[in-house]
Formats: C-alpha cells, sequence, structure tokens
C-alpha cells in the first residue's frame, strides 16, 4: 500500500513528484505531502489530508519554490494514526533537515518511541513511520551520513520502504527495503527516479531495476550506488525495459480506470495468449524452462496460493488443473499460509498469483514453500517485481497497468495464463488425449474474441437493470462448479466498489443457512448456464429463491427459453463451453458492480479504505 515517488534531476522536482503521486493515487489516497530542496538547500514541505488535490492546491496557493531539483512525495493508507495533515507524509525530524517516506510498519515502534522520548524528542504524529526520522536523526549525531541510515535501521523490526532526504546532503535520496513492497529505480536523462511502482515512471523513462529485500541505494543525478545496508558490500544491479505505455495508464475517454480496464480485457487476453499458442492450440511455455522438466512432468500436487480477486482466480483454476491434468490441487490464502506450518514438499508445484507482484502476504508464503523445497512458479502481471525474483518460473500475464482499484482484467488475464499453464503441463505429461487438448487450445485462442462480443452487447443492456437494483442493500450470488468462484468474485466487485453488502455462495450450500436471510429485499444473481452439468440443480435452487418471493437476476446463456421463465430479469451471455465460462460469465458482474455504484455516486476507482497493492501484514 501508500505510493512512494523520489527524484533527482534537472526538471523541477515539484511537477515531477506531483505528477508520480497521481499516478499512485491508487495504492492510497487518505493524505499526501512531498518535501523538496532549492537550489539554496533550503527545505519546504507539504501535506494535507485527503486526495491528492488538496495538496496540489495548498501548494499553488503559496509561493512554493520553482528551482527544486530534489524531493519526494508520498499517498498514504493509513496503518497507524488517522489520515491527517500531521499523520501525512514526509515526516521530519526535531531539527526540520531530514525527511521521510515509508511503506510498511514499524513493529517496534512503541518502545522506539519510548526511548527517543525520554531522549529529548518530540514527536508530532501518532504514526510508526516518525519513529524512524528520529532514529535517523539520532544516529547521525554519532555516524556519517549515510552510515546513520544502516545503524538507525539495525533498530528496527518490521517491513518497510522507504525514501529519505537530507538536507545536509542535498545531491543524494536514499531508499532502503526490507520486506513488504517494493521499490523501482528509473533511470533517466539527467535524472534518476525511485517509486513505489513502475506507473509513476512511465512518462519519464522505461530503463528501470528493483531493489531487492535488504538493499540499500544512494542516488545522484545520473549515478547510483546499491549495498546491503547492513553490510555496505556493494550489488550490481539489471536493467529491465518496461513496455508499457503513459498512455496505457491514461483513462483514454471513459470515466474511470475500472470501465476502462473492463473494456480491454480482449485486448488484455490476447496479450497474454501472444507468442504462447499456435492456431492448432499447441502451447509451448518457454518461461518452464527454468523448472526441471523431469519435475515438470512428475510432481504429485499444485498448491495455489493468492489474495482477494487473485485467490478467486486460483479457484478456477483448481477445476481447470483438476480436470485436465487429473492431479490434487489445494489453494490456500496466502495470508494464512505460513503461519500453520503448511504440509508442502519437494514434490509440490507451489503457485502464487498477485496482479501487482509486490502482495506481501503472498511472497512470504513463497518463501515458506521455498524454504521446504518446493518448486515454485507465480503469475503476475508486473515484470521485475518481487514475487517475479521469488518464484522459480514465471508466467507473465501481459495485462498492462491496472489502475482501478478493484481488480478486472488482471482476472481474466490470470484464468487465461492459468489456462496456459495448464495446457503445457498436459503437454508435458501426455494427459488428456492430443486430440482433446488442441481442441481446448483453439477454443482458448477464440476467447478475445468471445469476450469483445460480450462486452459489446452487455453495455446496453446492464444499465437499466443496475438502476432497479441500485436501491437494495444485500446480495446473494450463487453458482456452481467452475462457476462458484465467478460468484465470491462478482460478489466482491459489488462490494469493494458500491458498499453494498454481497456474499458469494456455491448454490449447494444456499439451504445450509444462507436461505435464512431470503426475502422480496434480498436479491439474488445466480450463474445458471444452460451447458453447465449443473444446469438442473441450479433451477431447483433457482425455484427455493423463487418460493421464497427472492428476486433473482439471472445469468443466462442465449435462448434460454427455461430459464428465462424461472428468473424475474436476466443477463444473457454466449454459450461456450463450461470450461471457459467463467472468462465470460464474470463479464456482466463485472459491469452490473460498476453501473451500480456510478448510479450511487460512489468513487469508482479509489473506494473507501481499499488499496490496490496489499504490502503490509
Amino acid at each position: 500500500m501508500c505510493g512512494i515517488v523520489g527524484y533527482i534531476g534537472e526538471k523541477p522536482a515539484t511537477a515531477v513528484l506531483l505528477d508520480g503521486l497521481q499516478k499512485l493515487e491508487y495504492r492510497g489516497y487518505d493524505s499526501s505531502g512531498i518535501a523538496v530542496l532549492d537550489h539554496s538547500h533550503h527545505l519546504h514541505i507539504s501535506k494535507r489530508s485527503g486526495k491528492i488535490q488538496n495538496l496540489v492546491k495548498s501548494i499553488h496557493q503559496f509561493h512554493w519554490p520553482q528551482s527544486c531539483y530534489i524531493g519526494i512525495g508520498h499517498t498514504r493508507w493509513a496503518t497507524h494514526g488517522q489520515p491527517t495533515d500531521e499523520n501525512a507524509h514526509p515526516h521530519l525530524d526535531c531539527s526540520g533537515t531530514i525527511a521521510v517516506v515509508h511503506n510498511g510498519i514499524i513493529e517496534n515502534y512503541h518502545e522506539l518511541k519510548q526511548h527517543l522520548q525520554k531522549q529529548g524528542h518530540i514527536f508530532k504524529s501518532q504514526t510508526d513511520t516518525e519513529v524512524l526520522v528520529h532514529l535517523l536523526e539520532a544516529e547521525a549525531r554519532h555516524n556519517a551520513w549515510p552510515q546513520a541510515v544502516g545503524e538507525a535501521l539495525k533498530k528496527v523490526r518490521g517491513t518497510y520502504s522507504l525514501v529519505i532526504l537530507n538536507q545536509k546532503d542535498p545531491h543524494h535520496l536514499i531508499g532502503v527495503r526490507k520486506g513488504g513492497g517494493g521499490l523501482v529505480i528509473g533511470m533517466g536523462k539527467q535524472a534518476m527516479f525511485i517509486a513505489s511502482d513502475v506507473s509513476a515512471l512511465l512518462g519519464h523513462t522505461h530503463q528501470v531495476f528493483y531493489l531487492d529485500d535488504g538493499e540499500m541505494i544512494i542516488l545522484e543525478k545520473q549515478a547510483y550506488q546499491v549495498m546491503d545496508w547492513e553490510t555496505q558490500k556493494l550489488r550490481l544491479k539489471q536493467l529491465l525495459t518496461i513496455e508499457w505505455t503513459p498512455q496505457q495508464a491514461e483513462k483514454g475517454g471513459y470515466a474511470h480506470f475500472m470501465l476502462k480496464e473492463i473494456m480491454e480485457q480482449s485486448k488484455a487476453m490476447e496479450d497474454t495468449l501472444r507468442g504462447r499458442i499456435d492456431a492448432a492450440g499447441n502451447t509451448q511455455l518457454v518461461e518452464l524452462s527454468k523448472i526441471n522438466l523431469k519435475f515438470l512432468k512428475t510432481f504429485h500436487r499444485i498448491v495455489i496460493l493468492a489474495c482477494g480477486t487473485s485467490y478467486y482466480a486460483g479457484l478456477v483454476g483448481k477445476f481447470i488443473f483438476e480436470d485436465i491434468l487429473k492431479i490434487p490441487v489445494e489453494i490456500d490464502y496466502a495470508s494464512e499460509f505460513r503461519y500453520r506450518d503448511p504440509v508442502v514438499d519437494a514434490h509440490d508445484l507451489v503457485l502464487a498469483i498477485s496482479q501487482s507482484g509486490e502482495t506481501v502476504d503472498t511472497l512470504v508464503a513463497i518463501r515458506e514453500a521455498k524454504s521446504k523445497k518446493s518448486k515454485t512458479m507465480a503469475i503476475c502481471n508486473v515484470l521485475g517485481s518481487s514475487i517475479t525474483r521469488e518464484a522459480d518460473a514465471v508466467l507473465l500475464t501481459r495485462a498492462g497497468p491496472e489502475i482501478g482499484v478493484a481488480s478486472t482484467k488482471a482476472f481474466t488475464t490470470q484464468v487465461a495464463a492459468i489456462w496456459l499453464l495448464a495446457l503445457e503441463l498436459a503437454r508435458l505429461r501426455r494427459t488428456p488425449t492430443v486430440s482433446r487438448r488442441l481442441q481446448m487450445g483453439r477454443h482458448l485462442l477464440k476467447m478475445p474474441i468471445y469476450i469483445e462480443q460480450t462486452l459489446q452487447a452487455l453495455r446496453k443492456t446492464i444499465k437499466p437493470l443496475a438502476q432497479r437494483f441500485s436501491r437494495y442493500d444485500h446480495f446473494l450470488y450463487l453458482g456452481r462448479g467452475i462457476n462458484y468462484p465467478i460468484a465470491l468474485e462478482g460478489a466482491l466487485k459489488l462490494k469493494e466498489i458500491s458498499y453494498i453488502h454481497a456474499e458469494g455462495y456455491p448454490a449447494g450450500e444456499m439451504k445450509h443457512g444462507p436461505i435464512a436471510l431470503i426475502d422480496s429485499q434480498f436479491p439474488v444473481v445466480v450463474l445458471a448456464l444452460k451447458s453447465s452439468r449443473y444446469y438442473e440443480k441450479i433451477i431447483s435452487n433457482i425455484e427455493q429463491v423463487r418460493a421464497r418471493s427472492g428476486p433473482v437476476i439471472g445469468i443466462l446463456e442465449k435462448n434460454d427459453s427455461l430459464g428465462q421463465q424461472k428468473v424475474n430479469f436476466f443477463i444473457e451471455i454466449p454459450t461456450i463451453e463450461e470450461s471457459f465460462s467463467p472468462m465470460i460469465s464474470i463479464l456482466p458482474l463485472q459491469l452490473l458492480a460498476y453501473e451500480i455504484a456510478v448510479i450511487l455516486g460512489r468513487e469508482i476507482d479509489q473506494p473507501r479504505n481499499l488499496a490496490k497493492s496489499v504490502t503490509v501484514e
């Protein structure tokens, strides 16, 4: 969570920082602030609670210096302390010469704060972060800068990414990472950048590298040094080229990023499949070459680790892998995995799924699996992110930047990537038959077309339904088999952006509790696909809801006359083989959640209390 940006170069630093913060606002929007040095080495700071536009207005109202060449900025997702001006970053030391921005949690900040207060340090906020800047001030009295940074951090327990600006060292920025969210470094012309997400850098450079856990970087305008912050041993870094364009991180004429990203799903899936599957349906994933071929042919089990929307994509994957490979698949919330001494070993393939590649729960879960000798693989969207560097092999989704906090195109491309992986493993393990595998591959290739056609048709039909149902306070989503995860994801989308209470359930479980809630004020969204092996049972579930006066919205395949008779309202999608249906059946649920949220006047791209990348436990 939280967005960090830092800059040193020839351009006016304030404009660079504010632009970067606006690109990062989806990571946290409780408060924001910047600190800059002018050419006279005077430190200027501005912090405001609320959205970044409050900070921008504040800066424009005052005589803010235009000659600043170095600075740091932050947009906050609150962990310790309310979203106030005082708790906003950057934080200053007592002398007002050192400024820090921080993403993470300092676990021992209470004891450190008490110790520093006894030494005479005065705290102005309720945050854990402020402890860091006072520690830096204390250590700088006895150690040369930047050695003082390392000495201060030796006293800290927790996870953090931080960037430090020191008025007494006006030609350098220092960045440090220990666990938690990542830091990406960008190399420009006569400039260096540092940020918590590559989207903040796209307008300035495509040449980047990432800090690894335990590394410190010292940035100048045209140079840098990376070292282990504990041992001071220098480390070499390899530059990566980011192919995303600045335009991909813009709304492109859409009212919201979420709607843009929903409508981009066809193109995103094309990019996921490109070069990995041919017209005949054959797959070839060179990414798997980093894992021993014998292992890929003989491993016993797949264990999927993920959180949130990625977890639901993984749940779809469980159905796909078990159906095609005929091996057991377990799926676990990454946030729970390492806390129960999980039973995994060298015979397991552990698959982590994360859009950002910085989800801390998933990152530490991978490390837990590796400590138990499991082979690890990641499905991820961000090249060079922490999870991609930890896993033994990586399958990038190539979805492009996803700015909306409520994930959409990440989900469908993750499912597409799971299909690619399943078909490649099927090829290696020679199951199922060749003809069946190729048939499924050809079907996968058609999915971008189905998605595009479905989205265009749905845009015309969803709004009236959203208008009718936006007045309800509770929803139940039901699905069976491979569409049960879609019920979960559909309910999550509605919760995230409309703030309406919604629950997803396997339809067979409705009678085991949730049916007690159903009445005329409790709409039920049912995934009832006629081509499904569960169709008759789903129709029975619908009958049970209707018998209790519950209004039913059916997600139906075209020309399903029986389904249309049974439900109160329906949304049609194309008829498609059941195994591939999640990539289509999720589309109306994404749009329904979006349109209801628009009608209710919600903050679509930045829903309350949420942030895009969860980098703290």
